[in-house]
C-alpha cells in the first residue's frame, strides 16, 4: 500500500544523508556542517534522485532557528545585552549600510535597477543566526565579551530585517515592483506601527515574560515529571516565538531569544538547556540541509564571475567593514577579528528577503540564485575564516594581555596553569557540585569542565578554576591541563559520551585515573571497555547504603 509521507521522507532523507556526508567531512578534517550542506544539495530539486519537500524543510529549519536562539537566550542576560548596545547598535546599522552599498554597486555592474540592487545588497548584509551561533559554540566564545558583542550585533540586524520585511512591500512600487506606489504618509504610518509593535513586544517580555516564564517552569518542575518539564521547555520556546510573530510581527528567532533570556532568570535554566539540547542539534542540522536544497548548481556555470563577486562582498567586503567599525569603537584587535569573522556569511533572512523580492517582482531570479550561492560558499568558508584567526594569535595575545582585568577567563587560565597533579571534574550539575564540595573539603585541587557557564557562575566558588566548553571539543581538556592531571571524574549521565571522553583523555594522558558513573551493569562494562579505572553504579551504591541502614 502506497503512503504519501513527505514530512517523514524529508526528515529521514535529510538526517540520513547529513549523517553520511557529515561523517565524511569529519574524517576529512572539515567542519561537519559542510557535509550537511552537501546533503541538502543531493536531496534538492536541482539534482537527480530523491527530492525532499523544500517547503517542509524550510519550516523544519525555522524550528531549528527558534530552538537555537532560545538556547542562546538561556545563557544571555539582559545585562549582557545592554552592555554591548553602544557598539552593537551603531556597528550593525553602519555595517548593514556599507554592505548594502556594495551589493548595489555589484547590481549596477550587472545593469540592474536601483530597487533590485537595494534588495540584493540588503540580502547580503545580514548574517545567519544558526551559522554564527554554531561557530561561537564550537570555539567556546558565546560567553566571552567578543561573543556577546557578536550576538548583540546579530539581534540588531534581526530587528532591522523585521522592519525591512514590513517596509519593502509598502515601497514596492518605488523599487520597481508590481505594487502601487504609496505616499509618504502611508509609509510613515507603516513604519510607526511596526516600531510600536516592536516596542510593545520588548515591554511585554521585560514586564510579563520576566515573571511568567520562570514561574511556569518552576511550577512544572514541582510536579516531578520529567516529561512535563521537557514539554514545558519546548512549549515556552515555540509558543513565545510563534506568539510574538503573530501578535507583534517580530521574527521567530527574536521571540525565542527573549523567551530564553527571561527564563535565564530561573535557577532551572541549566536543566532547560539540557532538555532542549538534542532537539536544538537535530533541527540545526536540518537548517543546513534546507539551505543546500535551495542551491541551483547551474549558477556556477551561468554566472561564475558574479558568484565570485558576491562571495567576496560577503566574506571580504562585509567583514572588512565590520573589522574597521569595531576598531573605530576602540575595541581590541581580537574582538574586531572575531566580530568580522562571525559576520562573514549570510543565511535565513537573506533567503526571506530574496523570496519577497521575487514575489513582488523586484528581484530577478538570477539575484536569488546569486544570494543562495553566496550563502552556500560563505557558510562553507566561515569555519576556515575562524581557523585563519590562528595566524593572528601572537598579536591577539598582546592585545588581550592589556585587558586581563576585564577578561575573567584569563584569570581562569592563570589558575589552571599553576595546577599539577590535580583532578579534572567534568560536569557540574547536582552530582558534580557534591563531588566538588567533597574535593574542596579535602583540600584537593581540581578544575571544572562545564559547557554551561551560567551554572558555574551561580554555584561554584570564584577561586576554583573552570574551563567553559564541551570536554570532547578540541583544546578543552588541554586547557584543563590534562597532561599534568592525576585524575578525571566524569559526573555526566550519558555513558556513551563518557566512554568517548575516557578514550580521548587516555590518549592525552595514558597514566590518568578515570572515574565515571553508570546506571546499569551494561553501562559499567561499556565504560570499562573504554578504559575507565573505576566505575560507580548509582543504583547499586544506593542499594548498599540502604542495606547497611537496615542491618
Amino acid at each position: 500500500m502506497s503512503h504519501q509521507t513527505p514530512l517523514i521522507a524529508t526528515i529521514v532523507g535529510g538526517l540520513v544523508l547529513a549523517f553520511i556526508f557529515g561523517t565524511l567531512a569529519n574524517r576529512l578534517r572539515m567542519p561537519p556542517l559542510i557535509g550537511y550542506l552537501i546533503a541538502g544539495i543531493f536531496v534538492g530539486p536541482f539534482t537527480p534522485g530523491f527530492v525532499a519537500d523544500t517547503n517542509l524543510a524550510q519550516e523544519l529549519a525555522e524550528i531549528g532557528v527558534i530552538l537555537l536562539m532560545f538556547g542562546v537566550g538561556l545563557h544571555f542576560s539582559l545585562k549582557d545585552l545592554l552592555a554591548v548596545k553602544y557598539i552593537a547598535i551603531p556597528g550593525a546599522l553602519l555595517q548593514i549600510a556599507f554592505a548594502t552599498l556594495l551589493g548595489v554597486a555589484l547590481a549596477w555592474a550587472m545593469d540592474w535597477q536601483l530597487g533590485q540592487g537595494l534588495i540584493f545588497g540588503l540580502s547580503l548584509s545580514c548574517a545567519s543566526t544558526v551559522v554564527l551561533l554554531t561557530i561561537l559554540q564550537e570555539k567556546r566564545l558565546i560567553d566571552t565579551r567578543r561573543g556577546q558583542i557578536a550576538i548583540g550585533w546579530l539581534i540588531v540586524e534581526d530587528i532591522v530585517m523585521v522592519l525591512a520585511l514590513v517596509l519593502i512591500p509598502a515601497l514596492s512600487g518605488l523599487l520597481g515592483g508590481q505594487e502601487n506606489i504609496m505616499d509618504t504618509r502611508g509609509i510613515l504610518a507603516i513604519l510607526l506601527i511596526t516600531s510600536g509593535k516592536i516596542m510593545a513586544f520588548l515591554v511585554m517580555m521585560l514586564i510579563f515574560g520576566k515573571r511568567a516564564i520562570p514561574w511556569i517552569l518552576e511550577r512544572v518542575a514541582a510536579t516531578g515529571s520529567r516529561e512535563l518539564f521537557g514539554l514545558s521547555v519546548l512549549a515556552i520556546a515555540l509558543g513565545f516565538a510563534l506568539g510574538s510573530t503573530y501578535l507583534f510581527g517580530v521574527s521567530f528567532a527574536l521571540g525565542a531569544f527573549f523567551a530564553g533570556m527571561m527564563l535565564a532568570e530561573s535557577e532551572l535554566s541549566h536543566r532547560a538547556a539540557e532538555e532542549s539540547l538534542p532537539l536544538r542539534e537535530m533541527f540545526s542540522v536540518l537548517f543546513f540541509v534546507s539551505v543546500g536544497m535551495l542551491f541551483d548548481p547551474s549558477i556556477l556555470v551561468r554566472e561564475p564571475l558574479m558568484v565570485l563577486a558576491t562571495v567576496l562582498i560577503i566574506v571580504v567586503g562585509k567583514s572588512l567593514v565590520a573589522l574597521l567599525l569595531v576598531l573605530a569603537f576602540r575595541h581590541s584587535l581580537g574582538t574586531a577579528l572575531t566580530i568580522s569573522a562571525s559576520l562573514a556569511q549570510i543565511g535565513e533572512f537573506s533567503f526571506i528577503l530574496a523570496t519577497l523580492g521575487i514575489t513582488l517582482g523586484i528581484l530577478p531570479i538570477t539575484g536569488r540564485d546569486l544570494i543562495l550561492a553566496g550563502a552556500i560558499f560563505s557558510i562553507i568558508l566561515n569555519p576556515f575564516v575562524f581557523m585563519g584567526l590562528n595566524y593572528f594569535k601572537p598579536k591577539l595575545k598582546m592585545q588581550e594581555d592589556r585587558s586581563k582585568k576585564s577578561e575573567p577567563e584569563t584569570d581562569n587560565a592563570a589558575r589552571c596553569a599553576q595546577l599539577k597533579g590535580h583532578t579534572i571534574l567534568v560536569g557540574y550539575g547536582e552530582l558534580g557540585k557534591m563531588v566538588g564540595e567533597e574535593l574542596t573539603a579535602q583540600q584537593l585541587p581540581f578544575i571544572l569542565v562545564e559547557d554551561h557557564p551560567d551554572v558555574i557562575h551561580v554555584t561554584h566558588h570564584p577561586e576554583i578554576p573552570a574551563v567553559y566548553g564541551y570536554a570532547s571539543a578540541p583544546g578543552v581538556l588541554n586547557e584543563a591541563k590534562i597532561d599534568s592531571a592525576r585524575c578525571m571524574v566524569l559526573t555526566i549521565s550519558d555513558a556513551i559520551v563518557a566512554g568517548q571522553l575516557i578514550t580521548y583523555a587516555r590518549k592525552l594522558n595514558p597514566q590518568i585515573i578515570t572515574i565515571a558513573r553508570a546506571n546499569s551493569d551494561t553501562e559499567a562494562e561499556h565504560l570499562k571497555e573504554h578504559g575507565a579505572t573505576h566505575v560507580i553504579i548509582s543504583k547499586r551504591e544506593v542499594a548498599k547504603n540502604l542495606a547497611k541502614l537496615v542491618a
